[in-house]
């Protein structure tokens, strides 16, 4: 796929139970919140692992990030259900690279935003 100026890319996922304790595991981020139920027994999942999903957009095309930027607007539980969507403001072929800026919006099965930002780079 090319990418061009205006171009939106859109694509889901679920968060489990699983992927909390993973991350926990890998970011030793252990708030109590993450490890301890809520009483209707989801977890919240930890900011960076929500702002995994802008981030997928970047392992696709096989952009070096230079910047990005988060806004964290509420938070995500397990078992909610996340639709990202990134749109590209800037592609532009260089001598030996192409620069990317994009935006997102990352919105719950509710259609409340949780998660906006930015993000920068290259492709080599």
């Amino acid at each position: 796929m090319s990418l061009q100026v205006g171009d939106k890319i859109r694509f889901e996922r679920t968060f489990t139970l699983e992927d909390v304790k993973l991350f926990t595991e890998i970011s030793c981020d252990e708030g109590a919140h993450h490890i301890t139920p809520d009483e209707q027994g989801r977890l919240v999942i930890q900011g960076l692992l929500t702002a995994t999903l802008p981030t997928k957009v970047g392992g696709d095309h096989n952009v070096l990030a230079r910047t990005m930027n988060f806004e964290f607007v509420r938070p995500v539980f397990t078992g909610d259900t996340i639709v990202c969507e990134v749109t590209i403001e800037e592609f532009e072929k260089q001598e030996n690279r192409t620069a990317i800026r994009a935006s997102f919006v990352c919105i719950n099965q509710n259609q409340k935003e949780v998660l906006t930002g930015n993000f920068s780079g290259v492709i080599l």
